[in-house]
């Protein structure tokens, strides 16, 4: 009797961008192609800790114990393929979407089901081609591990999840040329998504949210706050003259807002570590207390130190998880 139980895992999901086309094209040179497209694929997830699950068609499942280390073998499958693709003599070039999400699912033997799967499904149905979209699980996971940039793509609707799952676009460089090609496949793709596994679903439609669109949603709301904290700012500087008894004393409560304001767009801006640009909105908090409640002397220098401390070892950290990519 086969054992089933719950498991937090991983789930890569792959399959290949226009496969039915390249199949009528030609049918035996698109399956070598796909053959070692797919062992390399499998020699990278191997290699960083994964196993691969299951293959049908065109696709491929599996799962990972570690987060991070899915992200960074899907990197180093689409760069290596990149490179083939780039070596291709015919000119057709076979190109790989990819979605990984982290979610509980069902184990039984060496299959996995549930919703977890069908997530990570319909994140490489809607993932360009030569590409990667993650859940944001994933991404509260590698945020700040893995030194590539994301790019929001609003909720992408989920048979059977309420509201939809946030989802990233990773940002790796040479994908972004192929997302011009689209993640349009349908149902002309000879590899239909799974839902559960055994059963085969429609491939669900691509999120009608444009990339560009969905980036700029996040850093418009972050406009709106800052615009908001001017305008209280504003009211207390007002309040604070129109009350005047000889003290500024406006400038802590606005010292209070420029620290949210800064963090809110470090936040939002993906090109910034988050740690690191806190780091720095909190040394620039302590040195404007210091000035602010001057008493001749500059006590804020030691706690300046710890923080360039801590920054130069998060900088180091970084530096070396981008080496061993």
């Amino acid at each position: 009797m086969a054992e089933t139980r719950r498991k937090l895992t991983t789930i890569f999901s792959a399959d290949v961008q226009d496969y039915s086309r390249l199949m009528r094209a030609d049918e035996e040179g698109t399956l070598a192609t796909l053959k070692r497209y797919r062992d390399a694929m499998t020699r990278l997830i191997e290699a960083h800790g994964g196993r691969v699950i299951n293959t049908w068609g065109d696709g491929l499942i599996a799962d990972f114990p570690s987060v991070v280390e899915a992200l960074r073998a899907a990197i180093d499958a689409q760069s290596e393929l990149a490179g083939y693709n780039a070596k291709s003599a015919d000119g057709a070039p076979m190109l790989f979407r990819i979605g990984i999400n982290l979610g509980d699912v069902i184990a039984e033997d060496d299959d996995i089901y549930g919703d977890g799967v069908n997530v990570a499904a319909r994140l490489q149905a809607s993932a360009p081609a030569g590409g990667i979209v993650i859940s944001n699980t994933v991404y509260d996971q590698v945020r700040n591990k893995v030194a590539v940039g994301f790019e929001f793509l609003g909720q992408l609707e989920v048979k059977n999840i309420d509201g939809g799952v946030p989802s990233y676009a990773v940002r790796i460089g040479a994908t972004d040329d192929a997302a011009s090609t689209g993640a349009a496949d349908g149902a002309a793709s000879g590899s239909d998504v799974q839902g559960e596994w055994g059963r085969s679903a429609e491939r669900p439609s691509p999120p009608t949210i444009a990339p560009v669109e969905a980036a700029a949603k996040p850093m418009s709301l972050i406009v709106k706050l800052l615009g908001a904290l001017a305008v209280i700012g504003a009211g207390l500087v007002a309040l604070n003259l129109l009350s005047w008894r000889g003290v500024f004393w406006a400038a802590w409560p606005l010292l209070g807002l420029a620290v949210v304001a800064a963090l809110e767009w470090v936040r939002a801006n993906g090109k910034i570590d988050r740690v690191i640009g806190a780091l720095v909105i909190a040394g620039l908090a302590l040195v404007a207390i210091n000035l602010l409640s001057w008493r001749g002397v500059f006590w804020a220098v030691w706690p300046l130190l710890a923080i360039a401390v801590a920054a130069g070892i998060r900088w180091v950290t970084r530096q070396r998880d981008s080496a061993r990519r």
